[in-house]
């Protein structure tokens, strides 16, 4: 039981860092800025025609994609969550990277998961350019994927490196150290 919550400490922590700031900027927004209005402090305004705050509800999924299927979504949700927390524990501990991104994807599922279920739709309030309108909770699942496929990346480079490295030494335990020459194996 004690390595169970080990293992979840982090996620738990992450997830829950998540869902707090995403349903707490969301309760701002519903409460103090009426449907369809923006807002913008008066010495940004310059800043209004790239990025605003505005009070929007969506149905369907991040960024305003998939209008109306909400309950698909749901579902969906519920599904992801069981899928990451039945994952999770048998991440090694040294891949932070997972480790974060399966958090951060997680707590962004959560946030949105709760509107859903609370109100039948999702509070979407940051306006960026003529980017849909989303929240912390998309934000987070979308760098969550980008934390994963960062981590990919880096995990691959390292590997190739230590192949090249012993690959290199191979070769250099193949040469006669004296002559450079390739010695005879066998025989």
């Amino acid at each position: 039981m004690k390595r169970h919550w080990r293992d979840y400490a982090f996620l738990v922590v992450v997830v829950g860092c998540i869902v707090f700031l995403d349903q707490w900027t969301k309760a701002l927004v519903r409460e103090n800025l009426p449907l369809g209005h923006t807002w913008l402090p008066k010495s940004l305004d310059w800043l209004a025609p790239y990025a605003r705050i505005v009070h929007w509800y969506n149905t369907g999924a991040a960024f305003g994609m998939f209008r109306d299927a909400g309950l698909v979504f749901t579902v969906l949700a519920f599904v992801v969550a069981a899928a990451i927390l039945y994952y999770y524990p048998r991440i090694p501990a040294d891949d932070w990277s997972l480790r974060v991104a399966l958090g951060m994807q997680l707590g962004g599922a959560l946030g949105n998961l709760i509107d859903r279920l609370t109100l039948g739709q999702v509070t979407d309030f940051l306006s960026v350019g003529s980017f849909p309108v989303f929240n912390l909770a998309d934000a987070s699942i979308t760098l969550g994927v980008a934390v994963l496929l960062l981590g990919v990346w880096i995990k691959e480079r390292a590997e190739k490196q230590k192949a090249q490295v012993r690959s290199e030494a191979g070769n250099l335990q193949d040469e006669n150290p004296v002559t450079g020459e390739e010695s005879v194996r066998g025989g």
